[in-house]
């Protein structure tokens, strides 16, 4: 009859953990379940800390958006009128939509994966480059001017597309002399890389990794 050594507890932890088997079991299981945490848990954080975001993005894209597009062109065209039929409308029609989506495409990265709105005074915390922004750096502005085009054509308005014309030198004053070198300041190096990478204002068509 064989002689069998009683093992503690804390001995027989401790020589269990001393087992490589049991210790790449062990780091098997802790692995899948931080993968599990990791894919459940950022979604919802982001989404819990970019309320407050969407609903100052909302409240941006009401007054300052809202009278670019919509109050400042119906004084230009004294009130919107009904738009004459033909394919020049539909043109207009279909840039009016692209830029509104392409807005609230950008506003939507801004406030979930920003966590920031497109006002200066509550800007982005995390620097933006996902989505649109991988093939051009501002693509809000340019889906506000396809806007502006668009109402243009729809409503056969020469006042308007000198309108549109106006737009541009005023953002890019802003673009380059206030919110570059914020970015710069802000994000430092990312920035600096991301602007090497992707082009101000003509989209590209490629994505650099």
């Amino acid at each position: 009859m064989g002689y069998r050594r009683k093992t503690s507890p804390e001995t027989a932890r401790v020589t269990g953990l001393k087992n490589p088997k049991l210790r790449l079991h062990l780091f098997r299981r802790l692995r899948f379940y931080s993968k599990v945490v990791s894919a459940v848990s950022p979604p919802v954080l982001s989404m819990t800390c970019a309320l407050s975001p969407i609903l100052k993005t909302i409240l941006f894209t009401i007054v300052v958006p809202g009278s670019v597009l919509v109050l400042i062109p119906s004084w230009i065209v004294d009130g919107f009128s009904r738009p004459a039929e033909g394919p020049l409308t539909w043109l207009g029609i279909v840039m009016i939509l692209l830029g509104v989506a392409i807005y609230f495409r950008c506003a939507w990265e801004f406030a979930v994966r920003g966590l920031g709105t497109p006002a200066p005074i509550a800007p982005t915390k995390f620097l933006v480059t996902t989505a649109l922004h991988r093939y051009v750096r501002n693509p809000m502005y340019i889906g506000v001017f396809g806007v502006i085009l668009g109402e243009a054509a729809t409503f056969r308005s020469v006042r308007l597309l000198a309108y549109a014309g106006f737009f541009c030198v005023p953002v890019q004053l802003f673009v380059i002399f206030y919110e570059e070198p914020t970015l710069r300041l802000q994000f430092g190096e990312s920035y600096e890389e991301y602007r090497r990478s992707v082009p101000r204002w003509i989209p590209r068509l490629s994505i650099r990794r």
